[in-house]
């Protein structure tokens, strides 16, 4: 049987997003990679939630319709409030990075971003925090990604994955037994909308089955043929 990723879903996160594609794909994409996540829509109610509720990390955009994310950390570093804290916006200015890590913000990341770096910006900020982030190592048969140090071994051979393809195999490993579709790896770990005329997922597949799969038994990645890809280990293994 297939060994489950180890997930504590105890770790609850506050998104503050007006925007409601962009809140959404942070839910989302946040919720999959294993944590609890409350979306607030407006200023006022990201405020009230923070003020209210036990959060191990916010996630604040700076401009909302009526109380911006400025007057948020300020509120919240003024009564005491000791959450970590990361702005996820469009002001890129350096002015504006540093009058976020003023008024007592963690960490600052300018939209676009990929949605594995804010990934890895949260964890560390969870593990600066001592709140129980999820398992630092995923396993599936005798392949086991160590999420920390960014490895992956497979019988106990490291295997040596560049930055996408860690992010592949990352989420296929955490969706063991799902069958993933090519718009949902796109989004996941390209950061794109899949267009059904490039095959830059099926050459990332074929590259990364090289790798894990060929050299190896069992066989682990499965093409579902019109729907996507599934990562499984046979039953017994």
């Amino acid at each position: 049987m297939a060994l489950q990723p180890t997930v504590r879903t105890e770790v609850k996160l506050l998104v503050v997003e007006d925007e409601s594609k962009t809140g959404e794909y942070l839910k989302q994409g946040l919720m999959e990679a294993g944590f609890m996540v409350d979306l607030a829509r407006t200023g006022l109610d990201g405020h009230y939630l923070a003020m209210t509720e036990s959060y191990d990390l916010i996630l604040l955009d700076v401009m909302l319709p009526d109380v911006d994310g400025w007057r948020i950390i300020r509120s919240l570093r003024e009564t005491g409030k000791l959450t970590p804290v990361m702005f996820v916006t469009a002001r890129d200015s350096i002015e504006d990075r540093v009058k976020g890590l003023e008024l007592g913000a963690d960490d600052y990341l300018v939209k676009p971003f990929a949605f594995a770096e804010l990934l890895a910006r949260v964890r560390t900020l969870l593990r600066r925090g001592h709140a129980p982030v999820q398992s630092d190592v995923l396993q599936i048969a005798d392949l086991a990604l160590d999420l920390t140090r960014r490895r992956a071994t497979r019988s106990g051979h490291r295997i040596s994955l560049t930055s996408k393809e860690f992010a592949l195999l990352e989420l296929l490993v955490r969706r063991q037994g799902e069958v993933l579709p090519r718009s949902l790896i796109a989004s996941q770990v390209w950061d794109m909308n899949f267009d059904s005329d490039t095959n830059v997922i099926e050459v990332a597949i074929r590259r990364l089955r090289a790798k894990i799969d060929d050299p190896f038994e069992p066989k682990l990645i499965r093409t579902v043929r019109g729907m996507g890809y599934c990562m499984e280990a046979p039953d017994g293994d």
